[in-house]
């Protein structure tokens, strides 16, 4: 029991402990500057003056047109300049071979079907076949956009009864 009560006691501290010193957390801020939004000219037709193409852009809701706008312009687009932005584009400025044609044929493996087949339907292109065919098709159209000389589509009026 003794040895308890002598074990106690030297636990026991006179006397205030030490205060720690605050150390506040800085943050250092860099803003990122983020290269101005630019549309670089294409060897191909803008997508808004093809007729067909400005009709379908037209047709299709924002959220539908994210993905290629984001293969367009390697970045999402905001609401209000989504359709805008897609129809200033005007082609590819690199090669077809290049590194950056690559990069955009990878992105454009991994969508879904069902997503190139939105685009290829937005860009006025056949939607039939294959993943790779899809893939294919849609990078030859964007390297130089042209019109498919097709006529526009006819509204579907409702019967009125």
């Amino acid at each position: 029991e003794e040895e308890e009560e002598e074990k106690e006691k030297s636990l026991i501290v006179e006397g205030k402990r030490e205060k720690k010193k605050v150390e506040r957390l800085t943050m250092q801020v860099s803003s990122l500057q983020r290269e101005p939004f630019t549309i670089a000219q294409g060897k191909g037709q803008k997508l808004c003056e093809i007729e067909r193409i400005h009709f379908f852009l037209s047709k299709k809701k924002t959220d539908e047109l994210r993905n290629l706008h984001k293969l367009l312009y390697n970045r999402p687009g905001t609401v209000s300049s989504l359709k805008k932005n897609v129809g200033q584009f005007s082609g590819f400025p690199f090669e077809k071979g290049s590194v950056q044609y690559k990069k955009k044929e990878e992105m454009l493996k991994k969508f879904r079907n069902a997503m190139l087949k939105s685009i290829c339907e937005v860009l006025d292109l056949e939607r039939s076949g294959v993943n790779s065919e899809l893939v294919k098709r849609i990078l030859n159209f964007l390297m130089h956009p042209k019109p498919s000389g097709k006529p526009l589509p006819k509204s579907k009026k409702s019967s009125s009864k």
